[in-house]
């Protein structure tokens, strides 16, 4: 059952599972373009049972039942979310440690945050969970963009849209389609925060995404120094945690106890 919270002037949407900060960490879920909490399914609830973790999922504004949000989104839309929206999220919530979890936009935005906060001080990121991240931008990515616009206006996706995010439906949609087709978001680069990423990284892709090819991939590799794994997925498009949501849940499962056995013995 989702809630909901206050941060600026938005009210935004969230569920909470499993224990809380003060007794267990935190995963983040942060959702892609087109999603809100609901179109993560039980997937949150899935890894949360299978690390012991506590999981936070929230919409952000304009999606899901959360509030509405300005249109149009600003070319740096990902930047507010991931160093001026999200460190307010982690504050609200007295969030201690956590690890990441990223999908597509919201892979984007978490890379961003750790990037952006990793060599400024404190920072509550003990790991990163990146499902087909995105660091630049691809033709792949902007012809599939295109082709989804045409099937909003002209097919079913509007109304199985709407199912996830009833009146913020084409908030969600315009916000989302119109800033990766505005022709400035072409020069969109988040290479020069990965330097500066040291915790460690999991990168989760479909062989067959949609939106994005394995350069992603290796450009994230090559930039960050933290240690980093990789999975990629046959028979899985833009959606791992949907189209192989074992395998997926599997990989999850692993890289968060390695990195909770990393920090335990860091501290005895």
């Amino acid at each position: 059952m989702s809630a909901h919270f206050q941060i600026a002037n938005h009210q935004l949407e969230y569920e909470w599972l499993g224990p809380p900060p003060a007794q267990a960490p935190t995963l983040v879920f942060l959702h892609e373009g087109l999603g809100c909490v609901a179109m993560w399914k039980d997937f949150p609830e899935r890894v949360a049972a299978a690390t012991g973790f506590g999981a936070l999922a929230y919409s952000r504004a304009g999606y899901g039942s959360s509030d509405p949000c300005a249109l149009p989104r600003p070319v740096g839309f990902m930047h507010d979310e991931a160093l001026i929206a999200l460190p307010a999220v982690l504050d609200e919530f007295e969030i201690r440690e956590t690890i990441l979890i990223g999908h597509s936009d919201g892979a984007s935005i978490a890379l961003i945050h750790a990037g952006g906060f990793e060599s400024g001080g404190k920072t509550q990121i003990r790991g990163l969970v990146l499902l087909a991240p995105h660091v630049f931008v691809e033709d792949i990515g902007i012809d599939s963009i295109r082709r989804i616009r045409e099937d909003y206006r002209r097919g079913d996706l509007r109304s199985r849209l709407e199912r996830y995010h009833s009146a913020n439906v084409d908030v969600a949609f315009d916000g989302w389609n119109d800033v990766w087709l505005n022709p400035e978001f072409r020069s969109w680069n988040i290479e020069e925060y990965l330097p500066r990423i040291k915790m460690p990284v999991l990168l989760i892709q479909g062989e067959d995404d949609q939106y994005g090819t394995v350069a992603q991939l290796e450009a994230i590799e090559k930039g960050v120094r933290g240690p980093l794994s990789k999975v990629l997925l046959r028979d899985c498009g833009h959606s791992p945690h949907i189209d192989q949501p074992e395998r997926t849940l599997a990989a999850i499962k692993s890289f968060v106890q390695s990195v909770s056995l990393a920090n335990k013995s860091r501290k005895s």
